[in-house]
């Protein structure tokens, strides 16, 4: 199992395609939890990990484009293949639209899935990291105090030091030693590096609005 692997859940009305989904998803290695209808899936405690969904289309009383509303009004990243023995394109579309893995017809050929459910969970993972990345990034950025924050903005525009030191009224010794600080708290070794971890974090230049005043 690769490091995008991570756990399966299943929501279908029908116990036998439950059972069925799920021997063959833990055969290929996953995690997996079974549902009988979006409303049981609802009130699972919070999932915070690597996972997708394969999620029936028709089922009472609440459908799985309708949990894919409630989930999209949640702001959940998880990833859902959607499976349905009634559904046509337009619908297909709709759920691609809306943010859908994919959209498989019953009876789903097992190929077909398993290669859907190791995309969804490789996009999975790479969701996750950027966003624990970004995080980490604004966590760092935090700990500038707001003189380090303009040296930032500053080379973030490629302003040598003696630039700085007349741009901030400060001495060239003192805009080092802040320069220093900056690449140590943002943990980058070069300027270039600086720029994608700002980036990340929209703010491009010391013209550009910081995510907090100061």
């Amino acid at each position: 199992m690769d490091e995008s692997a991570g756990r399966v859940f299943v929501v279908d009305n029908d116990a036998s395609v439950c059972r069925g989904l799920s021997r063959l998803l833990h055969s290929a290695g996953y995690e997996t939890e079974s549902f009988h209808s979006a409303t049981d899936y609802l009130e699972r405690e919070h999932f915070d990990d690597v996972g997708c969904l394969v999620l029936d289309i028709h089922m009472p009383p609440l459908s799985g484009i309708e949990l894919q509303l409630r989930l999209n009004e949640q702001r959940s990243d998880l990833p859902i293949i959607f499976l349905t023995g009634h559904g046509d394109l337009p619908m297909g579309v709709k759920a691609m639209r809306r943010g859908a893995e994919d959209f498989l017809t019953k009876p789903v050929d097992e190929e077909a899935l398993l290669d859907a459910v190791q995309r969804a969970l490789a996009r999975h993972h790479s969701v996750r990291a950027e966003r624990l990345e970004s995080a980490d990034a604004q966590a760092r950025l935090d700990t500038l105090t707001p003189r380090e924050l303009e040296v930032l903005r500053c080379i973030l525009d490629g302003a040598i030091n003696k630039k700085i030191a007349k741009d901030l009224s400060i001495s060239e010794k003192t805009v080092k030693a802040h320069r220093a600080k900056v690449m140590a708290k943002m943990a980058a070794s070069t300027a270039a590096e600086l720029g994608g971890i700002c980036a990340s974090l929209d703010i491009t230049s010391k013209t550009a609005p910081l995510n907090r005043p100061y």
